[in-house]
């Protein structure tokens, strides 16, 4: 057996400076995510934590997963938010999940006529929709595609625009996430469903 030379805290120190750097270089490696980790990640399903909802396919996973590694305390009480309330009995209204960082809204009203909808997108908060009773479409575009109508307004967080984008049918088996990026045209009426119960939370855009 070949016995180190070195002083015992000289070695002890050189092996908690390498246990020092793998960590660090774990932590560099799940910061940096890529289109296949953050596809991976999502199909995994542990951010769920018990949620039987799916998030929909037009999610921009990669951008979904940094924002939950980022906030995951916050993202966690939403989706115990989303698992542990009564949402087919709960009443319209504003409800608090993490102070400004997240919060909710109920409402139980009927859908716009398309030409009564708008494209809008946020940048202080990212829009979980979900539509708790009935059916309405959603559009979604990418902001790099869209123009501006009513410029972005700090006060309401919020933004207008033209678009061409694809629309999606928003049923209670699923919620849709959209991120500043995400230009997005919600409340479109679907005939036979008058009256929508919809919950929308806004959580907090981590830098």
């Amino acid at each position: 057996m070949i016995k180190s030379k070195l002083p015992k805290w000289l070695f002890m120190l050189i092996c908690f400076g390498c246990l020092t750097h793998i960590v660090a270089a774990q932590k560099i490696a799940t910061d940096k995510w890529t289109e296949k980790s953050a596809a991976k990640w999502l199909n995994k399903g542990e951010w769920k934590n018990g949620l039987k909802l799916k998030v929909h396919q037009s999610v921009n996973k990669l951008v979904f997963a940094e924002q939950y590694q980022k906030n995951k305390a916050v993202w966690d009480k939403v989706f115990a938010f989303l698992r542990d309330s009564d949402l087919a009995n709960i009443k319209p209204g504003k409800y608090v999940i993490d102070g400004d960082n997240a919060f909710a809204s109920i409402t139980e009203a009927p859908s716009k006529e398309f030409d009564k909808s708008a494209w809008e997108s946020h940048r202080k908060y990212i829009d979980l929709h979900y539509v708790i009773k009935g059916r309405e479409k959603i559009g979604v575009a990418s902001i790099t595609s869209a123009t501006v109508i009513i410029p972005y307004n700090e006060k309401t967080d919020g933004a207008n625009y033209t678009a061409e984008g694809q629309y999606y049918l928003a049923t209670p088996d699923l919620f849709f996430l959209f991120f500043p990026a995400d230009v997005h045209r919600p409340n479109i009426k679907v005939d036979g469903y008058d009256k929508v119960k919809k919950l929308v939370i806004k959580i907090n855009m981590a830098d």
